[in-house]
């Protein structure tokens, strides 16, 4: 059998909340059988329409923040309880880009809500600007930010939903986290690895 391009030909709503939209994307695979897949989303089916079919170029959802206490010369981990494992898991700090907001403005303020720190400078030579998670779920991309950070932890202005404990950890305590057997997300364990390895 001849092998086509595999082309999405209709996307149609599932579900949509405030956060997360759930669509069907019928698509024809390379032997040319017409399929359908499910794709999580955070942007409104309109984006998703002129980003498949109008070739327009999508904007990054949510920053993941890579940061280095200056003062304590430690990384920035969380612990964060999250509902759909319905138990605490270690994180690094991250958080959503609102509209209009350049992911500069969301480094700065999501460091600040979800740790109480103050963000110093970005690392713009390490900060990668737009990668993808689960691409075989969800069509989110985010910034990889690499950034200094000083003051004092505070949950002062975590949202009522959000159930963080941060901690600045040290090459020996990256280690146990790695070693323990406490959930930890994919992203985290890659950081945390990387900061052993320099």
């Amino acid at each position: 059998m001849e092998r086509q391009d595999v082309k999405i030909k209709n996307i149609t709503t599932i579900a949509d909340t405030p956060y997360l939209k759930m669509y069907n994307a019928e698509y024809t695979n390379k032997f040319g059988a017409t399929k359908n897949w499910s794709i999580a989303s955070r942007k409104p089916l309109e984006t998703i329409e002129n980003i498949f079919f109008n070739g327009e170029e999508g904007k990054i959802d949510a920053v993941i923040i890579v940061a280095t206490h200056i003062d304590e010369n430690k990384l920035v981990v969380i612990k964060q309880f999250r509902v759909p494992l319905n138990d605490y898991v270690y994180e690094i700090p991250a958080g959503l880009i609102d509209a209009g907001e350049e992911f500069e403005t969301t480094v700065r303020r999501e460091l600040k809500e979800e740790t109480g720190l103050d963000l110093v400078k970005i690392d713009y030579e390490k900060t990668k600007s737009k990668l993808y998670i689960s691409t075989g779920m969800t069509d989110e991309s985010v910034a990889l930010v690499y950034c200094d950070c000083n003051g004092e932890i505070s949950d002062d202005d975590l949202e009522d939903d959000e159930d963080i404990e941060v901690k600045l950890v040290s090459k020996e305590e990256a280690k146990e986290i790695i070693a323990s057997s406490e959930k930890i997300d994919i992203k985290a364990l890659l950081v945390i690895q990387n900061f052993l390895a320099i």
